[in-house]
């Protein structure tokens, strides 16, 4: 008796076994096999056995984040929030996904340099009333009784000898602290995950671009961030203003995130990323672009300095290099992104933005002014 062939598949994973022997089916094999003693029972109950087997449909898995098991290729970094059970469905035309954060990313970039100019012109206008104000306010101070040891005073104090970019990154880093927070309470982890890390294969692209960049689950990360956005603070509010500043940092949030987006969905490495570095890089290199001799140090190790030009440009080629190598431990090109825009923004930006917000000044102006005409009635 010949065998003609057979074929296994999968014997753990329910999957069938086909047999064939000279062309005559299960049942007419087992006939023929039952009188016949050579084998005994235990050869036809094998058969039986197989013959039951019917090859079921191939289940269909819902993708995850990325290629490995149980969510390895997050374990890979503390920076990122454990995600072994979320599962995320990336579409299966990726290009598409990319329209709407592409669409989010132009409108977000406009309304945000928009309300800035806005902000900028209110903020003027109130300078004159806030002066007269101090005035008044300082002869009250002259005539009141002196508190010892108001707390209130203190805090004062302290507020008052902040840099304006100190105390623009105040409101800031608050934020991140308390997103940080949020990320401690169990109960908010999926609503976490689904809003504070972005990812192209998410069901929700456009909010976790802005989200994500207040969003860090691991102190270390959130405190190398919040103390180089401190360190430069002053010097890039110096060179836009606050609220110039602002729009850049909020539009970077976004725009670095759209390049992760991109980066992503080109090599079909999905996963999340959360943090404000791509922003951060963008507030980094437009510093370091127009104050490339200012010396720089390592936290770490402030005895090495280097200067800010030449640590640009160390700090794009490494993340040029991880985002061709694949290296996994940050979002380079999120990184990248961030720091192209900043570099852009300071050389070409600056003129063709917030230098042409003068017909929207004009026209708010006359809304605030004229305020909005009234319609109706004949002449």
């Amino acid at each position: 008796m010949a065998w003609r062939g057979w074929a296994q598949r999968g014997w753990g994973c329910g999957q069938a076994w086909a047999v064939s022997v000279d062309g005559r089916s299960c049942e007419e094999l087992t006939a023929a096999l039952a009188p016949q003693r050579l084998l005994g029972r235990r050869f036809n109950f094998f058969i039986q056995q197989k013959c039951g087997f019917r090859k079921a449909p191939r289940k269909v898995e819902p993708r995850r984040s990325d290629t490995g098991t149980s969510g390895e290729a997050y374990r890979r970094s503390a920076l990122i929030p454990p995600v072994e059970e979320t599962v995320f469905y990336p579409s299966p035309y990726p290009i598409r996904s990319l329209i709407k954060p592409l669409f989010f990313t132009v409108g977000f970039t406009g309304c945000a340099f928009g309300s800035a100019a806005i902000w900028q012109y209110e903020s003027l206008k109130s300078r004159v009333q806030s002066y007269f104000d101090g005035i008044k306010a300082d002869w009250l101070d002259s005539i009141r009784p002196q508190k010892e040891g108001d707390f209130r005073k203190e805090i004062n104090k302290w507020w008052n000898n902040l840099s304006d970019g100190q105390r623009t990154v105040t409101g800031i880093i608050a934020a991140n602290v308390l997103v940080f927070c949020l990320w401690r309470v169990p109960s908010l982890q999926r609503t976490m995950i689904r809003y504070f890390t972005s990812n192209p294969a998410s069901k929700v692209l456009c909010s976790p671009m802005l989200l994500s960049t207040f969003s860090h689950f691991s102190l270390f990360h959130m405190a190398a961030n919040m103390y180089v956005l401190w360190s430069f603070s002053s010097s890039i509010v110096n060179i836009l203003g606050q609220e110039q500043f602002m729009a850049l940092y909020l539009s970077a949030g976004v725009i670095s995130n759209f390049v992760s987006y991109v980066g992503k969905v080109a090599t079909g490495r999905y996963g999340p990323s959360l943090g404000a570095s791509g922003a951060i890089m963008t507030v980094l290199a437009a510093v370091c672009t127009k104050i490339p001799e200012g010396r720089l140090a390592i936290i770490f190790l402030p005895m090495f300095t280097f200067t800010a030009g030449n640590a640009l440009k160390a700090i794009i080629a490494m993340d040029t290099a991880g985002m061709i190598l694949g290296w996994k431990f940050f979002d380079h090109a999120a990184h990248l992104g961030g720091a192209l825009f900043g570099i852009w923004y300071v050389t070409y930006g600056h003129e063709l933005i917030w230098k042409n917000r003068e017909p929207l000044v004009k026209i708010w102006h006359e809304i605030r002014t004229n305020g909005p005409k009234k319609g109706g009635g004949s002449k």
